[in-house]
């Protein structure tokens, strides 16, 4: 039977006292109170009025007695005087009666249920004995009761039941719930218990491995183990949460796999890789704009503008303490010092210098990495180069961004626009690191040898500095200063085993060389200077003297074959000057008439453009002399560009096809001495164009004396040599008449 856990015990044979002595065979009824608050008064109105026969099988054990319940009864009356009970009984029958085999059923249940319980929860071997000899299910439910969370009006309202099939189930019901409520705490300690040893044990190995691993590297220092030296580095790199949290899951990745698992060698590279990233910001230094000044000086003749802007750059940095302002692009032709100068603004600046060669780039992972995924995976170029340099804020020039290809790999000339944004590069992020790194301090400088192949979004990005070509004066002190003292010093010559004259320094740059940089005069002075090693190793003794008259000696012929102006004049045929990536040159519009139907025929190194600006140019010589319509419909014309001229240059070459065409149906020459460049409309306005210092300086070169320029091109003879505008007369033209007037094409 269910017993309240808060009752009074009365005999029913003597009235006795709550507190007296019960001795063993004594016959009590138990009443259940309805509260269990020890400061309320003890009256008879606080007992439910149902209660259980019952006879002391024990006596009083350490504060305990044992009764054997019997049947349910009413108590009809109670009544209490402040020292004694007195009650009144009445038996109180069940209804609807278990017959023997579900009663045995439900006590099978219910039994099974609490031994096994018992037996998973470690019990005591006598509770287990005590349970085992159990015959019934109001004992099991009785025994169970102790570990129920039951309130007394709960445990009564079991007791009240009067139907002993709905009474045993409930009892059953409550048996179940404690065996599921124990089982279900049970799990949960033997889990929690499961996980304590887990970490334990894991701790134990750990403190282990590291007392292991002290010892052996104490043993052999040099034999540190992967694991830890990669650990301790990831602990020093200064990286980044994002960082770090990646390398450490790949050093947990190889711990995991071991030294033989298939990824250990790509997770320990790309932990290396990461760790030797200088993460660390590093302070600016301050910078002495006058000893910058006095650095570019030194290291590049001439260039004035150019390192003009340069130190606005250096200034505006110092005074912020940070990269600032756009990306700087130096224009100019091969060899005329974009990428060297990089290295001085290096030096002024007190930084690293790192130079990533972009020509010919076709995949984008080339400059953002192979992701890890792919075998041979590596990082790209930009993430390469701050990595060798070992400084997070280096002076890096992006070479030839205008060699750079799209194709089925990606744009690279595209993906470089984060690298060059300021609002972006702070968290550029490589294929191959998979993490943010800060490229916002460093200072990024990039060369180009045109800007019509650099994508106009990118263009945007970047300043442009123009590189103009060298003169002979400026390549005469560049070889002085800088070629022939770097050659004779690498080479092991000394000044007086080598010695060239002025004169002999002049030919190899007019007749030996063709270039607006002085890369070709470098080679040449090389060869000088490997001439005169091989005489001293000879034991000759005797020191080279090259001249004049003996260049040829130790040069060989004339490998260049300037353009120059012709000896003798013939209609049809006018100078032109033309941009090439070597600098300047001129180039000659030749033209005849054949008989035919007004075809006209155009040969040569032409290209779409050019061949446009011819039919422009033939239109308009048709329109500015009507007289000579018959010769345009009975003859055809033949315009042909012999040399010089380039596809994308052909537009320069307007006014000098108007010019040969008039000459030639006119009949009317053009001096040789005479050259010209712009581009013509249909309406007769000459157009700017490009280039002009290039083509000045040919000019001069070639033998011409007048050239004629666009008039919106006046503000690039700022650009021009002061040497070349004064050998030329140089006249500044608005429409093309004005060209035929001069040259006497109009005239009377």
């Amino acid at each position: 039977m269910l017993l309240p856990n808060a009752f009074a015990y009365i005999p029913v044979d003597a009235t006795k006292n709550t507190g007296g002595t019960i001795s063993k065979g004594d016959r009590v009824v138990l009443i259940s109170a309805k509260n269990t608050d020890d400061d309320e008064a003890t009256t008879a109105d606080m007992f439910f009025p149902i209660g259980v026969m019952g006879t002391v099988s024990e006596s009083v054990i350490q504060g305990y007695i044992a009764i054997q319940t019997e049947d349910r009864v009413n108590i009809d009356q109670i009544t209490y005087d402040g020292r004694e009970f007195a009650v009144e009984l009445t038996h109180r029958d069940d209804t609807d009666e278990l017959d023997d085999d579900e009663r045995y059923d439900r006590f099978i249940r219910m039994k099974g249920a609490v031994t096994n319980l018992m037996k998973k929860s470690n019990a005591p071997e006598w509770w287990r004995n005590f349970v085992s000899k159990l015959d019934s299910i109001e004992k099991i439910t009785a025994a169970s009761s102790l570990a129920m969370n039951l309130t007394p009006r709960q445990k009564y309202d079991v007791l009240a039941i009067d139907s002993e099939r709905e009474r045993s189930r409930k009892m059953e019901e409550l048996v179940m719930e404690l065996v599921e409520i124990s089982e279900t705490n049970f799990q949960s300690q033997l889990d929690q218990n499961k996980k304590n040893q887990k970490a334990y044990r894991e701790s134990a190995i750990r403190h282990q491995m590291e007392y292991l691993q002290k010892e052996l590297d104490e043993l052999d220092p040099e034999g540190v183990s992967d694991i830890r030296r990669l650990e301790k580095r990831i602990e020093e790199s200064g990286m980044n949460e994002v960082a770090r949290k990646e390398a450490m899951k790949a050093l947990n990745r190889m711990k995991q796999d071991g030294q033989n698992g298939h990824e250990y060698g790509t997770l320990y590279d790309y932990i290396d890789f990461l760790t030797g990233l200088p993460w660390k910001s590093e302070e600016p230094k301050e910078i002495d704009l006058e000893e910058a000044e006095k650095i570019l000086d030194e290291d590049h003749f001439g260039l004035e503008k150019v390192k003009d802007r340069i130190i606005q750059q250096i200034a505006v940095m110092n005074l912020n303490r940070k990269q600032y302002g756009t990306i700087l692009l130096f224009v100019g032709a091969p060899g005329t010092g974009k990428t060297s100068i990089g290295q001085s603004i290096a030096k002024a600046l007190g930084r690293e210098y790192v130079r990533v060669s972009l020509g010919g780039i076709r995949d984008e992972a080339e400059k953002r990495g192979h992701r890890r995924t792919y075998i041979g995976a590596m990082p790209g170029r930009i993430m390469d180069g701050i990595h060798k340099c070992g400084s997070s804020n280096p002076v890096m020039m992006l070479d030839e961004v205008d060699k750079l290809y799209a194709s089925y790999n990606g744009d690279p000339a595209s993906a470089l626009l984060e690298v060059l944004d300021p609002e972006q590069n702070s968290t550029f992020t490589d294929h191959y690191m998979n993490v943010p790194y800060d490229l916002s301090r460093v200072v990024f400088i990039c060369t180009a040898n045109d800007t019509d192949r650099i994508p106009y979004p990118l263009l945007n990005r970047m300043e442009i500095v123009q590189f103009p070509g060298y003169t002979p004066v400026d390549k005469m002190n560049i070889a002085r200063r800088h070629l022939l003292p770097k050659a004779m010093d690498s080479m092991g010559i000394s000044e007086k085993d080598l010695a060239i004259d002025d004169e002999a320094m002049r030919r190899i740059i007019s007749d030996y060389t063709m270039e607006a940089g002085v890369r070709g005069l470098k080679k040449r002075i090389d060869t000088l200077c490997r001439i005169a090693a091989v005489n001293l190793v000879k034991g000759q003794g005797e020191p080279i003297t090259v001249t004049p008259d003996n260049l040829r000696q130790y040069m060989g012929r004339k490998p260049i074959r300037y353009g120059r102006v012709l000896p003798d004049t013939r209609a049809g045929i006018v100078t032109g000057l033309c941009w090439t990536a070597g600098g300047g040159d001129i180039g000659f519009i030749e033209s005849t008439l054949m008989p035919g139907r007004g075809k006209l025929i155009v040969t040569g190194q032409i290209g779409n453009v050019m061949k446009e600006s011819i039919m422009i140019a033939v239109s308009l010589v048709q329109n500015m002399f009507p007289e000579y319509s018959r010769t345009f419909n009975e003859m055809d014309i033949h315009v042909h560009a012999p040399e010089g001229y380039i596809k994308k240059d052909g537009t320069s070459a307007g006014i000098t096809v108007v010019t040969a065409i008039s000459s030639l149906i006119t009949g009317r020459t053009v001096a040789p001495e005479i050259a010209m460049t712009g581009e013509v409309s249909l309406r007769g306005r000459v157009m700017p164009v490009g280039g002009i210092p290039e083509k000045l300086m040919a000019a001069q070169r070639a033998g011409v004396k007048t050239v004629f320029i666009p008039q919106d091109n006046v503000d690039d003879l700022e650009d021009v040599a002061d040497e070349v505008k004064e050998k030329l007369e140089i006249v500044p033209v608005t429409y093309v008449g004005e060209v035929l007037e001069r040259v006497g094409i109009f005239s009377d």
